[in-house]
C-alpha cells in the first residue's frame, strides 16, 4: 500500500480505479477516462494532486538562493504572487526536475514532482546550507486542480467569498485567502485554478465541486490533456540524463543577466557553444496506429530517435507523441510500430490550447 491523499475515501466513494502513482494510492480513472478528458476540454475537471510537495522558502537569502538553485530566475518575480516554471538542475545542467515557484509576501512556495520528492528535499537542503535561507514542507495541504472553460467559474460558485479575489487572478498568479492559496495555473492546456487547501477542508471542498457539476477525473486523462497540451512529463520527457536545451526547455533558462550563476550554467554554456544534439518534438500519426514511449523514431538514413511518450488524442482523435531526436530532424519522420515504419508529421507542440487544434 503507498500513501494516501486526504482525498483517498472520496476516491473509493466514486469508484475510482486507484493505482501507484510515485509512491501513492491514486485515482487513475473514475469509469471513462476519455469522458473524463472531454469533460476538462468542454466544461470543468478536477484532479487530486495532493500527492505533489509543497514546500515554503522563507528567509533573508530566499530570493540569492532560489538564483542559484534553479535555471529560470526568480528575480523577475516582481510581484507578490507572481509565478514561474523551471528547472531544477545539476552540475552537468542535467534536470533533477521541474517545478513552479510563486513569489509570497514571506518568501517563496515551490511545488514539485512526487516521484522525486526525495532527492529534491535532499538536494535543495544541501544547497541551502550556504544561504540564510528555512525551508518548510507543507504535507498539512492538499491540492485539487479544476480546470476547463468553466472550470473558474464553477469555482466561484463554490467560493463565493473569493469569487472577488479569483476574478483578479492573472494566468500564471497566486494568491493566499486564509489558509487557503489559489493560483490560476494547471496542466491541461485549459484555464483553471490549482487550490491548495487544508487537509482537514479538502473532502468537504472536493464535494462542493462534485455538487457544482465539476467532474471527477484520474491522472490517466491528466497525462492525455498535459500531451495534447505539450507539458513534459518529468520521468519520460526529460530526467537526470538530458538537458534543458534537449527538452524543450530552453526557453525557461534565464541567460541574463550574464552575472548570474546557477547550478549548471557552465554545463549548458559549452553544451550551447558545442551544438546541442538532440531535441525534444511533437509528432502526430494521422494513420491507424497508437503511438507510444520508447517506440523507435527513424528520421534519416542512419539517424534515429525514441518517443518519450505518445498516445492516442481524445480532442483531434488520432495518435501524437514527444520524442527526442537528432537535431537535424526535418518536418517527417517514421516510428517502428510493430515491425512496419509508418510515417508521421514532426510539428512543434503544444498539439491542442483551449480545445482547438493548434500545431502547424
Amino acid at each position: 500500500m503507498g500513501s494516501k491523499t486526504a482525498l483517498y475515501d472520496k476516491h473509493l466513494a466514486s469508484n475510482a480505479k486507484i493505482v501507484d502513482f510515485g509512491g501513492w494510492d491514486m485515482p487513475i480513472h473514475y469509469g471513462s477516462q476519455i469522458e473524463e478528458h472531454n469533460a476538462v476540454r468542454e466544461a470543468a475537471g478536477m484532479f487530486d494532486v495532493s500527492h505533489m510537495t509543497i514546500v515554503d522558502i522563507a528567509g533573508e537569502g530566499a530570493e540569492d538562493y532560489l538564483r542559484y538553485l534553479l535555471a529560470n530566475d526568480v528575480a523577475k518575480l516582481k510581484v507578490v504572487g507572481k509565478a514561474l516554471y523551471s528547472g531544477m538542475l545539476n552540475e552537468d545542467g542535467c534536470v533533477i526536475d521541474d517545478l513552479i515557484v510563486y513569489r509570497t509576501a514571506d518568501g517563496f512556495r515551490v511545488v514539485v514532482n512526487c516521484a522525486t520528492r526525495e532527492k529534491d528535499l535532499a538536494w535543495m537542503e544541501k544547497q541551502a546550507a550556504n544561504f540564510a535561507v528555512e525551508l518548510q514542507e507543507r504535507p498539512d495541504l492538499g491540492i485539487v486542480a479544476i480546470q476547463g472553460p468553466k472550470a473558474i467559474e464553477a469555482v466561484k460558485t463554490v467560493l463565493a467569498d473569493q469569487a472577488e479575489l479569483i476574478s483578479q487572478l492573472g494566468v500564471f498568479f497566486g494568491q493566499p485567502a486564509g489558509d487557503w492559496f489559489i493560483a490560476r495555473t494547471g496542466y491541461t492546456g485549459e484555464d483553471g485554478l490549482e487550490i491548495m487547501v487544508p487537509n482537514d477542508a479538502v473532502e468537504n471542498f472536493w464535494q462542493q465541486l462534485l455538487d457544482a457539476g465539476v467532474r471527477a477525473c484520474g491522472l490517466g486523462a491528466r497525462d492525455t490533456l498535459r500531451l495534447e497540451a505539450g507539458m513534459n512529463l518529468y520521468g519520460s520527457d526529460m530526467d537526470e540524463t538530458v538537458t534543458p536545451l534537449e527538452s524543450a526547455m530552453g526557453w525557461t533558462v534565464a541567460w541574463e543577466p550574464e552575472s548570474r550563476d546557477f547550478i549548471g550554467r557552465a554545463a549548458l554554456t559549452a553544451q550551447k557553444a558545442n551544438g546541442v544534439p538532440h531535441k525534444l518534438v511533437g509528432l502526430v500519426l494521422e494513420e491507424r496506429g497508437v503511438l507510444r514511449g520508447h517506440q523507435k523514431v527513424v528520421v534519416a538514413e542512419g539517424e534515429e530517435g525514441e518517443i518519450t511518450s505518445g498516445t492516442f488524442s481524445p480532442t483531434l482523435g488520432y495518435s501524437i507523441a514527444l520524442a527526442r531526436v537528432p537535431a537535424s530532424v526535418g518536418s517527417n519522420a517514421k516510428v517502428e510500430i510493430r515491425k512496419k515504419l509508418l510515417d508521421v508529421k514532426v510539428v512543434r507542440p503544444p498539439f491542442v490550447r483551449n480545445g482547438e487544434r493548434v500545431y502547424k
